[in-house]
Order: C-alpha cells, then sequence, then structure tokens
C-alpha cells in the first residue's frame, strides 16, 4: 500500500500497490497498473504462457470470472475539488471509493474523470474496482437487442463483441488470440482543482501566407463562476486570454501565429521540427510537443476517376507503409520499448506512414510521440471493424461519440496525424450477414447513424486533418465495392490471398491507393520453437494449425508456393521458403504498383507486426525479428527504385524508375542478362532523369534467354540513392538454379561494427545470413553473382525479444 503523497500535491498517481482477487477466489496477488490480469497471473505463475501449443481455451476461466482490484491511500483533506481519473478501463467495470459507487466504466477507449470531492475522508481512503466479465456482458448486450445485430463469428472465438467498446480483436481474429484482456491500461490518477479542471485541449493549424496560426480550444469542467487569465507559451511568443467562466462544461479559445515557422515533413522529405508549448489556465497546466505542417487529402475527379493523394505542406507524397495492430495480445507487454522497436524497424524499411486498423485500440500518446519523431505519418481508424454495430442504442452512441471527441482532441497535437477514417470494412460487413442482406436499409442506416457521428467530430474537434469515411472505400456516401474499383478512393484487394490466385494478378488493378492487401508467411524457426514442442513441428500438426488463425492458411501457403517452387525436403527450409513467397508476393505487387505513379500514390501492406507467435501476414515476426520480407521491403520501398514489370499488351519486359523524394534525380542504370550455368550479358546502360511526380521508362525489351533472368543497378551521382535489383521472367522452379557454393567471412568494419561477406560461385537468389536473429543487417534475401561479393553491416540490435517467462509459468495451476 502506498501511503506516500506525491510530489505535485496537485495530482498523484494510484497506479502501484493494488491487490487483486478472483470473485469467489481466494488468492490476493499484487498488481499495478497499468497492466492486464492474465500479466499478473503469468508473472505469479497462477497461469501459464497463453502464446504456449494450444493452451488459450484452458484460460477462457479468465475473461469469464469476475475481479477485483483494491487498494488503499492516504489523504489530507486538502481543499478543492477531487476528481479520480482512470484511463482506459477494459472494459466494463464497477468503481467503488470507501465503499460508494462512484462510476461504472463501459468503454476501453475512454479517459472517466470521476468527481470523489464528497467521497473522500480524511486519512485512510479504500478504492476497488470491480472488473465485470467482457464475454458476460456482451452476451447479455446481444441477447437485450430489439433486432439482431450479427458478428464475424468466423473470425472471433469469443461472440459479439460489437456490442463492446473494446478491441475487436480482443475476440480474436485471423491472426489473433483470444483472450480478451481485462485491466486499466492507462493511468489512475486523483487530481486536485480550484475553480475549473482542464480536461482536454483540441490544436488546429492554419496554414496561410508563409504563417501558422495556432488554434488551442480549451475544454474545461468549471465549478464555480470564475474570471482568470489562459496563457500560451511556444518559441518565444506569450498569448494571454481574459476568460469569464461558468459552472459546467466550458470550451475557450486561444490563439498564436507564429512567423518563419520550422515545418515538419515527412520522413525523407525534411526535418521533423517540433515545438514545446506551454498553457495554462487558472491553476491547471499542460505541455505539448507539437510540429507545424500542413496536412490535405486530395480526392478530386481525373480522366480515370477520382484521385486519393496526400499533399504535406503543399508536396505530394507517395505513402509506402503497412498496417499496425497492437504490439501485443497481452496489454502489459506492449511496452514504450516494444512499439520502438516495431517503429524503428518500419523506418528503416523506408516506409512514411502507419495506418492503425480499426480494430485495434487508439495507441498511448508515447505511440504517436514515435511517429512524429521518425518522420511516419498515421492513418487513424476509428475503432471500428468487419462487424455490424448497434448504433440504434442512443446510449451506445452516446458513448461512441464522447470516445471521439477524446480521441480526436487527444491526437490533435500530433503533427504525425493524417486522416481520420471511420472505420474498417464495414460498408462490406453490411453485405456478410443474412440478416443485413434480408433487410439492407435497416443495416445501412444503423452505419450511417455510427459514420455521420464520427464524421461531425472530426469535422467540429479537429478540421484541419482530413476524414475519410470508411476503408476501402470510393468515396464519401458511396457504398459500392471498395474492394474491386481501381478507380477512385482507397482499394483492399485481397484476391491473391482469400482467391489463391497467382502473384502475378496483383498487376491486374491499378489502386488510387491500396490501404490493405497482403500474404501470408510462417514465422521463423526460432520463433516456433517458442510455442512448440518438437514433435508440433509439422506442418499438419494440431499446434501448427491453433497457431494459423485464417480458415486454410496452411494450406494456401503451401499451395502457393509450390507453384513457384519445388517442394522443400525439411520443415525448416519449408518456413524459410514461405518468407521468400511472401516477400515476392509484396515485392510483386509493390513494384507494380509504385511504377504506375502519380495513378497510385499509395501503398500500405498488411501487416506490419504481430500480436503473438503465429503465421500471418506480417513482415516484422512476434518480437520484432525481421522476416524476409521487410527486408525486401526495405528495397522495394527504396524512395529511388528501379524495377521491371511486363507489359501485357506487348509482352516486352520495361524496365522503369520511380523517384519519391523531393527533387528530380540523375540515375545510371546498368542491365545484364544472367544464366545460372553462365556469365551475365550486358544489354545496355542508360542515363535517365526521374523526376518526383511521375515515374519514367526506361527501355524495353522484348525477351529474355530462357535460361536466363534480368540483373541490374542503378545510382545517381552523389550516390545517395543506389540499390539493385532483378527480374524473373519465368517462375523460379523453371529454372535449373544448380547448387551454388555460398562462403560467408564475418568481419568488422573500421568503425568497429559487425559485418559478413558473402560470395558465390554461381547466381543464387534469397541468400539468408541469421535471418530471424537478434541483429539487424543492411541487407538480406539478396542475390549473389558469381565474382561479385556483398558485404552485409549490422544496423543495430533489436531492442525487443521474445518474453523470457519465469520457472514457475511453465505448469499451469488454473483458478
Amino acid at each position: 500500500m502506498d501511503m506516500q503523497q506525491e510530489r505535485n500535491p496537485a495530482e498523484r498517481s494510484l497506479d502501484r500497490g493494488w491487490n487483486l482477487t478472483r470473485i469467489g477466489g481466494a488468492e490476493s496477488l499484487p498488481m499495478d497498473f497499468p497492466g492486464d490480469i492474465h500479466s499478473v497471473l503469468l508473472a505469479h505463475g497462477v497461469i501459464a504462457d497463453p502464446y504456449w501449443r494450444d493452451r488459450e481455451t484452458s484460460l477462457d476461466w479468465v475473461h469469464d470470472s469476475e475481479w477485483l482490484a483494491e487498494r488503499s491511500f492516504a489523504f489530507d483533506g486538502a481543499e478543492g475539488r477531487q476528481t479520480l481519473t482512470l484511463e482506459g478501463v477494459d472494459c466494463h467495470a464497477v468503481v467503488t471509493l470507501n465503499g460508494i459507487e462512484i462510476g461504472r466504466p463501459a468503454s476501453r477507449f475512454l479517459r472517466h474523470d470521476f468527481d470523489v470531492t464528497d467521497a473522500l475522508v480524511r486519512g485512510t481512503n479504500q478504492l476497488s474496482i470491480r472488473f465485470l466479465s467482457n464475454s458476460a456482458v456482451a452476451r447479455d448486450k446481444a441477447a437485450s437487442a430489439p433486432f439482431p445485430v450479427p458478428h464475424i463469428h468466423w473470425n472471433n472465438r469469443l461472440p459479439h463483441y460489437n456490442f463492446l467498446r473494446k478491441p475487436q480483436c480482443d475476440a480474436g481474429w485471423d491472426w489473433n488470440i483470444a483472450l480478451s484482456p481485462i485491466g486499466v491500461h492507462g493511468g489512475i490518477r486523483l487530481r486536485r482543482s480550484a475553480a475549473l479542471r482542464l480536461d482536454d485541449v483540441a490544436l488546429r493549424q492554419i496554414h496561410q501566407g508563409g504563417k501558422v496560426r495556432l488554434e488551442l480550444d480549451l475544454l474545461t469542467e468549471v465549478f464555480t463562476p470564475i474570471v482568470t487569465d489562459a496563457v500560451l507559451r511556444i518559441d518565444g511568443k506569450v498569448s494571454t486570454e481574459r476568460l469569464q467562466l461558468w459552472p459546467g462544461p466550458n470550451r475557450s479559445r486561444i490563439a498564436v501565429e507564429i512567423d518563419d515557422p520550422r515545418l515538419w515533413w515527412p520522413a525523407g522529405h525534411g526535418a521533423q521540427d517540433m515545438y514545446d508549448l506551454d498553457l495554462r489556465i487558472g491553476d491547471q497546466t499542460r505541455s505539448l510537443r507539437i510540429g507545424l505542417r500542413q496536412i490535405e487529402l486530395l480526392t478530386d475527379a481525373d480522366d480515370i476517376g477520382h484521385r486519393f493523394a496526400f499533399r504535406v505542406n503543399g508536396r505530394q507524397i507517395f505513402m509506402r507503409g503497412a498496417n499496425w495492430i497492437p504490439a501485443d495480445a497481452l496489454p502489459a507487454r506492449a511496452t514504450p520499448q516494444a512499439v520502438a522497436d516495431l517503429l524503428d524497424s518500419a523506418a528503416l524499411a523506408n516506409m512514411n506512414m502507419i495506418r492503425v486498423w480499426g480494430g485495434g485500440c487508439y495507441e498511448p500518446d508515447f505511440f504517436y510521440q514515435m511517429c512524429s519523431e521518425r518522420g511516419l505519418l498515421v492513418w487513424q481508424d476509428f475503432m471500428f471493424a468487419c462487424n455490424l454495430y448497434p448504433a440504434q442504442d442512443r446510449e451506445w452512441l452516446d458513448l461512441v461519440r464522447l470516445e471521439a471527441r477524446q480521441q480526436v482532441r487527444r491526437l490533435s497535437a500530433h503533427p504525425c496525424m493524417a486522416l481520420w477514417c471511420g472505420d474498417n470494412e464495414l460498408v462490406g460487413a453490411i453485405g456478410w450477414f443474412p440478416e443485413s442482406r434480408k433487410d439492407r436499409d435497416r443495416y445501412l442506416a444503423l452505419y450511417d447513424r455510427l459514420n455521420h457521428a464520427l464524421e461531425e467530430v472530426v469535422a467540429t474537434e479537429c478540421p484541419d486533418v482530413p476524414w475519410w469515411p470508411s476503408s476501402p472505400s470510393v468515396g464519401p456516401l458511396n457504398f459500392s465495392d471498395g474492394w474491386h474499383d481501381d478507380t477512385s478512393g482507397d482499394m483492399h484487394f485481397w484476391d491473391v490471398w482469400h482467391s489463391a490466385k497467382d502473384f502475378e494478378h496483383y498487376r491486374s488493378v491499378q489502386p488510387r491507393f491500396c490501404s490493405e492487401f497482403g500474404f501470408q508467411s510462417f514465422p521463423s524457426a526460432r520463433v516456433i520453437a517458442s510455442f512448440t514442442d518438437a514433435a508440433d513441428r509439422n506442418l499438419s500438426s494440431r499446434v501448427m494449425e491453433v497457431h494459423q488463425r485464417n480458415p486454410g492458411g496452411n494450406s494456401r501457403i503451401v499451395e502457393t508456393l509450390v507453384r513457384y517452387f519445388p517442394f522443400p525436403d525439411r520443415f525448416e527450409d519449408l518456413v524459410w521458403l514461405s518468407q521468400i513467397s511472401q516477400g515476392l508476393a509484396m515485392k510483386t505487387a509493390i513494384e507494380s504498383w509504385r511504377l504506375s505513379k502519380p495513378r497510385c500514390m499509395g501503398t500500405l501492406y498488411w501487416q506490419l507486426n504481430d500480436t503473438w507467435p503465429v503465421a500471418s501476414w506480417s513482415s516484422l515476426e512476434y518480437g520484432g525479428g525481421w522476416k524476409a520480407m521487410h527486408y525486401m521491403a526495405r528495397r522495394f520501398y527504396a524512395p529511388v527504385m528501379v524495377a521491371a514489370r511486363p507489359d501485357p499488351a506487348t509482352g516486352e519486359i520495361v524496365l522503369t524508375a520511380v523517384n519519391d523524394t523531393p527533387a528530380p534525380v540523375a540515375l545510371t542504370v546498368a542491365l545484364q542478362a544472367v544464366r545460372f550455368a553462365g556469365a551475365g550479358q550486358a544489354l545496355g546502360e542508360w542515363r535517365v532523369t526521374c523526376p518526383p511526380d511521375r515515374a519514367v521508362e526506361i527501355a524495353r525489351l522484348p525477351g529474355v534467354a530462357a535460361d536466363a533472368f534480368l540483373h541490374f543497378d542503378w545510382q545517381d551521382d552523389s550516390g545517395a540513392h543506389q540499390g539493385q535489383n532483378e527480374y524473373l521472367p519465368l517462375r523460379p522452379k523453371e529454372y535449373d538454379l544448380g547448387s551454388p557454393v555460398i562462403s560467408a567471412t564475418p568481419g568488422m568494419s573500421p568503425e568497429g561494427v559487425p559485418t559478413v561477406t558473402l560470395t558465390s560461385d554461381r547466381p543464387a537468389l534469397w541468400v539468408t545470413w541469421d535471418l530471424g536473429g537478434d541483429t539487424i543487417w543492411s541487407d538480406n534475401c539478396i542475390t549473389l553473382l558469381p565474382g561479385q561479393p556483398r558485404t552485409l553491416q549490422a544496423l543495430r540490435l533489436r531492442r525487443a525479444r521474445l518474453p523470457v517467462l519465469p520457472p514457475e509459468a511453465r505448469a499451469l495451476k488454473g483458478p
């Protein structure tokens, strides 16, 4: 029990010193917040690793139970209004103070501010949070609904979580374990204030005439009439507003103009300049770290349909990135260290945008701060995904409005924020269920209620960040097929994976912006070993099937793999080859779409990371290790890239350059045909200037010998942009690849950085070194040509590792 007063007498943390008991159970465990109950049980040996083998369902008793967290704290009777603030209660709970019920949280996505002035006593106070079973609440709410509101039962092992305001993937997904964590994932604070309490700050930027006007709306709860000053300080400037405030909620505005602003830019386009902003109103203060930038979404009509392009500070920028899901299925493991490791890997793969997907959660402030520091723009979904939702319930819809207002205000200060999107795939979901197909108008009306409520919040709270109704979407108030229309809006293209089509099918569409597409692979042998016994390491074992959540996914990986490669002899080779196959799928798609610039102005593949050890579409496996695909992404997302693709009309192979930097780049491009059993043949060298606004064709070739592939390299005059690539006219298994003799010579650079030099006696494709290890290398999964050594250099060590479990967590005890 923490009886110490905090240093700041106006605010104290109540995060530490809790005791946790299961309702109906006897054992009491110490617990701190932020935290989740599964992680506490794991740390104390009550349960074993949930990710081990097929243990998942044996832990359902955790989310089916109710839990009580209690702590005592001292209160000295200080004058003023006292507010208990809880952030991220997950999600239905009853909060009592000294036996008095003070609130019933019902959303993980809210900050709850409870006035506890009258419930506090001088001396020792007893605070308790009774966590209800989210699963039981979901079932009860679905049963009491006036008509069915279907959920994606084929994805969600736990039913009816569309009635809960918690991460939808907590019920399971086609990549996630279904644990339904319970806990508090933000802070717990006791706040003292005098006449008013500052709850939210909403910031907007107006860029005009080389200046930036900052407008800050201050959302306060006022307890007694007061005349006070609001004071804003930034970059040596001070702005003061005299305010008359009245009891109840108040909204006040203060503004300042910044001359000659230092602009914040996405990665690759300029510096990530930031400003410190300090704010005071009455006795309340707030400090923000902000960046100045102008974000626009261009959706005007053209001769194809409608564009979908981001313009930042007046410059159109091609978005290269991936979709983000929660960093771990156990929230306590999603530490700042683990998140930083994943975002560093995104930046090293030349990404400039992350999409926070709508079935997860609004991330903590440190996530957005890290994105801003790395120049990663954030496409932010509201937290709705792939279900129908009970928008007929006014109380539920009011809860959603409050959630949206709080989250939009909270994130408004982060310069990385590029888009607010209403949801993930809700328009399509209207056609997925028998009930909604039979009565489409009713469920479309429900969707419109929800979507319009979110749009109004964005328009009111954050009009300087673009709004997009849904993903995928052809456009506002357009409920047509965003999965197959490549003329307008953003597209989700899943035909290759879900319909088991060839990788070349990616070239059949030219999206304006593809915000979801992907192909699966297995994690590395190292990760597989972390959740299996030796006997489980077989593709058809039950454990391998449990760690594959997409129905038929393992079969689809193998079915597609053997179209391109001979069937491997060993399980370890199958695992490795699945990663090569995944990388080739994404390389085919992204190179083709980048080469269609400016028709296509962005690709965000599914998905960046994993929540647990699983076969999935991720390029970073659980624990943060780089799959082969992530190394390939570092190359196919290079700002300046040269690639080849076939012209379907003529059959020619077209060599094309694309430049995503702010200025034209002059390239020297050399091309050769390489035979697996012979020497390379030079086919030409070209000088080409590639502008930033469109891809440029370099050369056309009628074809290449049946036993050869194309290999090309490029470099600009400064040496800042260089690389190499290859194009195989045939599938790999159609070549006689032979048996290269490859040598690896470890070394050390003059700066003391580990290196390895790889050589081969004949052409060798996808040569990997230390794949899935803790060292991130400058390159990997590379092509080696005879007589041309390649030296790889260690870029960094990963911060995140696979969790090390205490010995007592190996044996399951249960309730």
